[in-house]
């Protein structure tokens, strides 16, 4: 939103200087982005009038002028311009005047010289030459009652400045110079002078009948019919200089009255031709098909997801965003139909964008307009048209279907309070809310605020706090240090943090990756098997409408995502929340009823198990690789690995993961079928783990380290190919727990698997590695044939198993 300074201040007028006003605005939430003046420096410059033109004696281009700038002495001024005649009131520089700078970027000097022969005591000025427009085809023309003399910096209003300021979508009331002058108004108690209009007499009884089809679309249409109007009269320059310095064109007298009140008002309206319109107007959804050829030359095709305004033939209008060429005002232009409504916001949101263009009008309707002022409006647009272009007025039709309610809106004061910080008297909110002209009742320390016509951005207890809080100032609210006394807080050691997991993982060759925790809801189906997931209320695109409940989806896309870009290795992983419905969650500051939230980790592996190079076989990532990334992060905690049935993993390569008898996970290889849907080459292998399990550590605890060599054995166990290794460790472990002669094994490792020649087609060979030691004494051989054979008698005894 843009505007000029000297135009806001003929509405409130504080007594500010224009940077506390910037700076003000700003701190009310109204961002000044820029403040600029709206027009380069210059110096000596004043209104004058041409007496007399002759023809230079020397150059068919150049006259030679008697210039009057009040000073009682004609300025004999050498002049080029073609508009150049007796009469003229124009800017002049005389000399010693300093213009802004040229092409070159120095100020220009006005200096006494001569041209072909001829003396010049100054120059006459274009727009162009004062840096105020690229108008440059002739002299600046001013009114014929310009006075003569006068500083042209004050007679133009030069001295001001040009405000650029950030609106929030909610700001919409601010959309105007009014919107902003209420603003100031409030802030700093001065009082606010409305634009004042004469009411025009009517003298026709012509109307146009109106008919609301839509009231989805249309909540209150008004109109009027204006006839004998001058659209060739020129806006005046008072107009001109507002709409320039609010960013608008002047295009003609009709069009600029209409952006005017817009820019002051802000009330969008339009102006149709009613010579070209046909019978009644019908406000209605545009049918399928229908094509509306727009003032911006553009044709588009209509569907019934756009409002129109239309007569008895054809659409005129794309209702609230821009009006059709074949109804639009021209210069020869006698009969007018002036229109303005009250559109649903719902019913213009979009509708712009879709078309791949945006409006000045659509961006105030899709925002919200005063619904209740439509009449008194017309009214301020008919004066202006009356007084510049003339013409005999209709009366106003003001058709009223459906609109917005304004119920109260409750705030606790207590509440206020709270939130803002400030230990604010009920009367001090009171003065707020009469200083916004927001009408309240105050009942045992509750507001009930009734919302005005052109505020949309009043619905909740917090948008009243908001208010609260702006108006009396951001600046004024203390800024108190902490209550509660700053202390360094040690860490538990028995509890990792999520940044010391993200080291751990990082060294095992992981790079981290940050996925949305929205995702596809086909993916919930694929890898959760989650037909019901937790949805979002309005995503941000539609292929991401629910919560996850894995991270491995989103692992997937990202190997997915690398490996159509030529990589062919890709180790990833991700610290996530994971979002399942639990009814036994309850509220609370962390939590939200009906929700688990808890953090999981998850890794995926695709590809060469290292980098190409010359000293290792090239060899593909399997699910032994994984697992052992899995336990290192694990230790010097034992994970145990049990096979089971996974919906997004390899049927036969997939397994729990338990720690302390508690599953804590998942790790395998992608199912087949997920492989072959989602396009990959070969099949990642992924683990997914609950992050709650890795943050808790065993507190370390002092052993003494055995001064006696240690003894290895190993035990080749023939079993029959359904025997787990993990039932023989767990076996080797319950045994090494109950039998006192077993307590001298330190570790059992597997290093060995053998099927084939010498064995049963139902059978293989498992082979372990003993690792036995005392800490007090060295050991004897009966000792460790003792613990061997206990060993090797329990998995005989459990698993059948026989000595190889």
């Amino acid at each position: 939103m843009q505007f000029s300074e000297n135009w806001l201040r003929t509405m409130v007028d504080p007594k500010l200087t224009s940077d506390e006003l910037s700076h003000l605005l700003t701190m009310s939430g109204l961002e000044v982005e820029e403040v600029e003046p709206v027009a380069p420096p210059f110096t000596n410059v004043v209104v004058a009038e041409v007496r007399e033109v002759v023809k230079h004696p020397d150059a068919d281009r150049l006259n030679v002028c008697q210039v009057d700038v009040g000073t009682g002495t004609l300025l004999n001024i050498v002049c080029g311009a073609p508009n150049v005649r007796v009469g003229l009131r124009i800017p002049c520089a005389t000399a010693g005047a300093v213009l802004p700078p040229g092409a070159d970027g120095k100020p220009f000097l006005i200096k006494v010289g001569k041209l072909r022969g001829v003396e010049s005591q100054g120059m006459l000025c274009s727009a162009r030459e004062l840096k105020l427009s690229e108008e440059h085809g002739g002299l600046l023309e001013l009114p014929s009652d310009a006075p003569v003399g006068m500083n042209f910096r004050d007679y133009y209003q030069l001295n001001d400045l040009k405000f650029t300021i950030k609106l929030t979508p909610n700001k919409a009331d601010c959309l105007s110079v009014l919107g902003v002058a209420r603003e100031v108004s409030a802030l700093t108690g001065t009082p606010l002078h409305l634009p004042t209009t004469k009411e025009v007499p009517v003298t026709l009884t012509e109307t146009v009948p109106v008919k609301i089809e839509a009231p989805d679309l249309c909540g209150r249409f008004a109109g009027r019919v204006i006839r004998g109007v001058n659209a060739k009269a020129a806006t005046p320059d008072w107009m001109k200089q507002r709409l320039e310095r609010c960013g608008q064109r002047s295009i003609s007298a009709l069009v600029d009255i209409s952006n005017y009140v817009m820019l002051e008002l802000g009330r969008p309206s339009h102006v149709f031709d009613l010579d070209k319109m046909h019978g009644g107007i019908t406000v209605r959804w545009a049918k399928e098909g229908e094509t509306l050829k727009l003032l911006n030359g553009n044709t588009v095709t209509l569907n019934p997801w756009f409002g129109v305004v239309a007569d008895d033939k054809a659409v005129e209008s794309l209702a609230g965003i821009m009006g059709g060429d074949d109804s639009a005002v021209t210069l020869d232009t006698q009969n007018i139909y002036l229109e303005a409504a009250f559109w649903w916001p719902d019913a213009i949101q979009g509708r712009a964008r879709k078309l791949n263009f945006s409006t000045d009008a659509a961006h105030r309707f899709e925002r919200g307009v005063d619904f209740a002022s439509i009449v008194e409006h017309i009214e301020r647009i008919t004066a202006l048209i009356v007084e510049i272009c003339g013409g005999q007025v209709g009366p106003v039709t003001d058709l009223v279907t459906r609109l917005p309610e304004r119920n109260p809106v409750a705030m606790r004061a207590d509440r206020a309070r709270k939130v803002i910080g400030v230990a604010l008297t009920d009367a001090q909110i009171a003065d707020v809310f009469t200083r916004l002209k927001l009408e309240f009742t105050l009942t045992d320390g509750v507001f009930h605020v009734v919302p005005p016509s052109y505020r949309f951005d009043i619905e909740i207890e917090e948008d009243l706090i908001e208010e609260v809080a702006r108006v009396y100032g951001f600046e004024n609210i203390p800024a108190l240090p902490p209550v509660a006394e700053h202390v360094m807080r040690i860490a538990p050691e028995n509890h990792r943090s999520q940044f010391a997991i993200r080291r751990l993982i990082a060294d095992q060759d992981y790079q981290e990756v940050v996925n949305y925790s929205f995702v596809d809801e086909s993916w919930e189906l694929d890898f959760a098997a989650n037909a019901s997931p937790v949805r979002v209320v309005n995503p941000i695109a539609s292929q991401m409408s629910v919560m996850r409940t894995t991270l491995i989806s989103s692992l997937v896309a990202n190997a997915r995502y690398n490996i159509n870009r030529k990589l062919n290795r890709v180790r990833v992983f991700e610290i996530g929340a994971v979002y399942l419905k639990d009814a036994q969650v309850s509220d609370g500051p962390l939590t939200v009823a009906g929700y688990h939230q808890p953090k999981r980790l998850a890794a995926l592996a695709y590809g060469p198990v290292q980098e190409e190079q010359w000293g290792a076989a090239d060899r593909q990532v399997d699910f032994f690789d994984v697992k052992a990334d899995l336990e290192a992060l694990f230790a010097p905690k034992t994970l145990r690995f049990v096979k089971a049935e996974h919906v997004a993993l390899h049927p036969g390569r997939s397994a729990s993961i338990e720690l302390d008898g508690k599953v804590i996970g998942v790790i395998g290889e992608l199912h087949p079928k997920l492989q072959q849907k989602y396009e990959l080459p070969q099949a990642p292998v992924v683990f997914e783990v609950d992050v709650a399990a890795l943050q808790n550590v065993d507190v370390p605890v002092y052993q003494e380290i055995s001064k006696f060599q240690a003894v290895s054995r190993d035990l080749a166990l023939v079993v029959r190919q359904d025997v787990a290794v993990q039932s023989l460790l767990d076996c080797f472990s319950q045994t090494r727990a109950k039998d006192p002669a077993c307590a001298i094994v330190q570790s059992v490792r597997l290093f060995d698997e053998y099927r084939g020649k010498g064995l049963g087609e139902d059978e293989k060979s498992l082979a372990f590695r003993f690792s036995l030691q005392d800490t007090q004494a060295t050991l004897l051989d009966e000792q460790v044939e003792a613990a061997m054979a206990a060993l090797t008698t329990a998995a005989g005894q459990q698993y059948a198993a026989k000595l190889r």
